[in-house]
């Protein structure tokens, strides 16, 4: 799978906040699609098929279990919020559940997924099997404290899975190889005239060489390899870019010190070099995953 550029998207009304629907759906019609390279990547390397059972921390709204589930396998997907999740039902689940879907169903890749709400007790796969393969899709490595929550998530996930069982981490590249890093120094700048700076965990920062080893290192689990995929983020134009930015959560930080609109307008300009002469957006990107072992 490939990335391409997103269709063009309607202007909003920048005076205004994004609510959790819209944000939710510029995520997954915009943004999710970028990150496709990565998932495929990963995939290969875990050679997922039919024998997989994945259980996916943070699974947004589910184009990588979608991924996985067309490959063959089981998935469980899990996360904290809940627009997000909604739209990971309606692309999974249209008609029903994990236990109720049919064997005959015409979206076999459909009958083999189930979602869970964050915090939620996560059962074994299915059929009673536990799990094989645990995923980590949502990148760390750009903003202070993202990887705090995962550390613990981490922790209650891997006894669900076999002895051995692979986990994937992912996060940020160098910030001089991913062009979009220029782009997040805004909510940078923006954030600074919060109040303490210092203390908002979203605050961006730049990724650091061992940010995902020492993920590992707190979870308890031993590195086997990593890797680097080219995920380049191309949009239809400056608008549906500054969407599909805000919907990450990376700017939120600049949003609560400044404004929606203002921080709109600053990315909007911090764009302009990445812009074509068609009116594209084109922003090559290199992004990092590791792969452990329980």
């Amino acid at each position: 799978m490939t990335p391409t550029l997103v269709r063009n998207q309607p202007a909003a009304d920048a005076s205004a906040p994004a609510d959790a629907g819209t944000r939710a759906r510029d995520w997954a019609e915009i943004q999710e699609r970028m990150l496709a390279p990565l998932y495929e990547a990963v995939y290969d390397r875990m050679e997922v098929g039919a024998a997989t059972r994945m259980l996916s921390l943070g699974c947004g709204s589910g184009l990588a279990m979608l991924v996985a589930a067309a490959r063959g396998a089981h998935v469980t997907g899990v996360d904290s919020d809940g627009e997000r999740l909604a739209l990971a039902r309606a692309r999974l689940l249209p008609d029903a559940g994990w236990d109720d879907a049919p064997a005959h169903s015409p979206h076999p890749a459909r009958s083999r997924a189930r979602l869970l709400e964050d915090g939620l007790p996560v059962p074994a796969g299915a059929d009673g099997a536990p799990y094989n393969l645990i995923t980590v899709f949502e990148p760390i490595g750009c903003a202070a404290g993202d990887s705090e929550g995962l550390v613990p998530a981490l922790r209650s996930a891997v006894p669900l899975a076999v002895r051995g069982a692979s986990v994937v981490l992912t996060g940020w590249g160098p910030p001089e190889r991913c062009a979009t890093a220029a782009v997040l120094r805004v909510a940078a700048r923006l954030a600074e005239s919060a109040r303490p700076p210092r203390t908002d965990p979203d605050r961006w920062r730049p990724t650091l060489r061992d940010d995902l080893e020492d993920v590992a290192a707190r979870a308890g689990l031993k590195p086997d390899g990593s890797g680097r995929v080219s995920c380049p983020f191309g949009y239809a134009d400056v608008n549906s870019a500054v969407r599909g930015l805000l919907s990450t959560g990376l700017f939120d930080a600049a949003v609560r010190a400044t404004d929606r609109s203002q921080v709109e307008k600053e990315v909007a300009e911090a764009l302009h070099p990445h812009r074509r002469h068609d009116g594209t957006v084109w922003m090559p990107n290199v992004f990092r995953y590791l792969v452990c072992v329980t």
